[in-house]
């Protein structure tokens, strides 16, 4: 089976929560029986940072501009059983068309960003990466958010079927390591800068820093401003490459996620990092959001801050509860939240929308 892909980047993980997930998914499609195919136009903005030179499971077609790649995008499009474009894919709106005019198979739509691109829709922002159309040309619609999100795909673009693609990480990748000195803190937080996470990140890092002095709190990302409210005890650790990020979370007694705004208020929407930490065998505390017990259980698997008090109290926590909150995590993402089990729904997924009549589409998962 083939799958040809337009995306953002698979290359380079600079700012973005793309490449580490098709990483893991192409990975793991392959042994399926996928030949897959990304292509990917050549930013500075990425080829200034990349970090991956050979894609496990697929190929890469790197192109300066679309007017370059246009014939041999067509010859794959012809032969391809699965097309699928994504969110803040550069050239969206043409590979669409590509694929509507030319696959003989399906046409996907993968929105990695849901959240983000219904709140641009209510705002009366006319995101890029599809046309006036909206999605309805599409035969499927995967959505990285859940939830009542799937509903709104439907009735403000347009989608005719939407299942939803949940997160996962590659446990081959992300998996416990050694800690390291220049990682070591009692809480971490590993992400790019968001100005809709901000908030999020000063009550629950920052305050908490300036209230305990005498503890070490590490920041990793990209993107941070000059004027960051930094104190004499949280510490910077710019872009971090994949390779990196087991032996951030390792590091640490407790690491801290917090969720964009727009994703926070839908729902349904873990970020891939979280994954990535409770893989890791780190111990998480969490901003809170609807849906979030759909993944993990609070207090068992994770705990849960909704102001720097919560924080505060977490470190606080014997060192043998943290480790019992690490193992069950773990356990849990490794049973529910791999690659390999994304991958497995999503080969589902595409045989069933492909076998089921034209107008009796496959029953949705929620």
């Amino acid at each position: 089976m083939r799958m040809v892909i337009f995306g953002l980047t698979v290359t380079s993980s600079w700012g973005n929560g793309h490449a580490t997930l098709w990483r893991g998914l192409i990975r793991a499609l392959a042994p399926l029986g996928w030949c897959i195919s990304f292509f990917e136009r050549d930013t500075p903005y990425y080829a200034g940072a990349r970090d991956l030179d050979h894609l496990d499971g697929g190929d890469v077609v790197l192109y300066r501009a679309w007017e370059d790649i246009a014939r041999a995008a067509d010859i794959a499009v012809r032969e391809a059983d699965v097309v699928v474009v994504t969110s803040y894919c550069p050239d969206a709106v043409e590979a669409s068309c590509l694929a509507q005019e030319n696959c003989p198979g399906l046409k996907v739509f993968y929105d990695l960003d849901t959240a983000v691109t219904l709140a641009r829709i209510e705002q009366g922002d006319q995101p890029s990466y599809f046309g006036p159309e909206g999605l309805r040309d599409f035969d499927l619609v995967l959505s990285y958010t859940g939830g009542p999100a799937l509903d709104a795909l439907k009735t403000m673009l347009g989608a005719r079927l939407v299942v939803p693609l949940y997160g996962h990480v590659d446990p081959d990748r992300h998996r416990p390591a050694q800690a390291r000195a220049e990682f070591a803190g009692d809480l971490s937080y590993l992400g790019t800068y968001a100005a809709d996470r901000q908030a999020g990140v000063e009550k629950l890092l920052v305050a908490p820093a300036v209230r305990l002095p005498e503890r070490r709190f590490v920041i990793g990302g990209a993107q941070y401003p000059q004027d960051f409210p930094w104190s004499d005890n949280i510490f910077f650790v710019r872009h971090l490459p994949p390779a990196d990020h087991p032996a951030f979370f390792c590091s640490s007694r407790l690491t801290l996620n917090v969720t964009r705004e727009a994703m926070a208020r839908k729902g349904w929407c873990p970020s891939g990092r979280l994954f990535e930490a409770a893989a890791c065998g780190a111990a998480i505390i969490s901003d809170d959001w609807p849906g979030l017990d759909s993944f993990f259980e609070p207090g068992n698997e994770i705990l849960l801050a909704h102001s720097s008090d919560d924080v505060v109290a977490a470190l606080g926590l014997p060192d043998a509860e943290l480790e019992a909150l690490r193992r069950r995590a773990r356990e849990r993402v490794l049973d529910e939240h791999t690659s390999a089990r994304r991958a497995a729904e999503l080969d589902r997924i595409l045989n069933d929308t492909a076998r089921a009549p034209a107008n009796e589409p496959m029953k949705e998962a929620v």
